[in-house]
């Protein structure tokens, strides 16, 4: 099997570079194959749910730009301004519209070890596990014990 596109979704983390790292590899093997790449930031409505009486969107719109600016410090130089994307909605979800839309064959995506089934994935990445109509690769990030965050 070949692949033609691949959609790196990353976390922002330190370790999002090990992710893309990997789809850089895959996609040189599979003759130079499309690579973007995706950070989805959750609505803040979801976060603090209705109940605040405020408008959120001066501080979602920060939100956005600096992950943004994360995400062109992640890519820059190995993807284009054009394939880098930061979206609003629930990960799993927005990933799986994304790889839809625009054709993608195969997902990869960090893995955080957690406990249970999301031991093995983590929650975003067994989110786009089980609803992904292409191939999906995990690759493991984060040694145990060791945060991935910054």
């Amino acid at each position: 099997m070949s692949y033609h596109h691949i959609l790196v979704a990353v976390d922002l983390t330190k370790d999002s570079h090990k992710v893309l790292e990997r789809a850089i590899v895959i996609a040189e093997r599979n003759n130079g194959a499309k690579i973007s790449i995706m950070h989805t930031l959750e609505p803040l409505g979801f976060a603090y749910g209705g109940d605040i009486p405020m408008d959120l969107t001066s501080i979602q719109d920060q939100l956005d730009e600096h992950a943004k600016q994360r995400l062109a410090e992640i890519a820059t130089p190995h993807i284009d301004k054009a394939d880098q994307h930061v979206v609003v909605g629930m990960p799993d979800t927005e990933i799986h519209r994304f790889a839809d839309e625009h054709n993608v064959d195969l997902i990869v995506v960090g893995s955080h070890g957690r406990h249970g089934f999301a031991l093995l994935l983590g929650s975003t990445s067994t989110g786009v596990l089980h609803g992904a109509q292409c191939d999906v690769l995990a690759v493991r990030v984060g040694k145990k014990g060791e945060s991935s965050d910054e």
